[in-house]
């Protein structure tokens, strides 16, 4: 597989909305984790960032996208989007939630728009790469064209190396 030119959903929404976007597509390498796919791609595995799906307290969903090399602190995320706890969802519902399967989920293209949360370091880089939506590829894009297809917001939602 991994032709060249092959399209992901993400890649055609990015693509309707006009946003220019470089794809990535790491299928020949064999990554799996996050931080594999940075060193795949010769990134910086902080301006490369993972999708996590979770669920709150009250049955809500939402998208927090943090650097590959960094772990969700469940506490600081709840209290980013006004929950009294959140957890993370369960693999098996994901597809059928997201339109996304595990390790190939991105914040743009799911089945809904639930609230999204960037770690704030997104807005130090030109440009962040996520999941194009599909195991093995990429998009880069600016974090500032991403609010032309979803609403977000900006916090600090990873645990922090002292408390790690």
């Amino acid at each position: 597989m991994g032709k060249k030119d092959e399209k992901t959903n993400v890649m055609r929404v990015l693509e309707q909305k006009k946003i220019s976007y470089k794809a990535h597509d790491y299928t020949q390498t064999g990554a799996v984790s996050g931080v594999d796919v940075a060193a795949a791609l010769g990134e910086n595995p902080a301006c490369v960032f993972k999708t996590l799906v979770t669920v709150g307290k009250s049955k809500s969903y939402y998208v927090f996208v943090l650097p590959v090399a960094e772990e969700l602190d469940l506490k600081k995320a709840a209290k980013a989007v006004g929950e009294k706890a959140i957890a993370m969802l369960p693999q098996k519902e994901l597809l059928s939630l997201t339109g996304y399967v595990h390790g190939g989920c991105s914040p743009i293209g799911m089945k809904k728009v639930f609230p999204t949360t960037f770690h704030k370091t997104a807005e130090d880089f030109d440009t962040i790469v996520f999941s194009g939506g599909k195991v093995g590829f990429q998009v880069e894009v600016k974090l500032s064209d991403i609010s032309k297809i979803i609403r977000y917001q900006v916090a600090d939602i990873i645990v922090s190396k002292e408390e790690a």
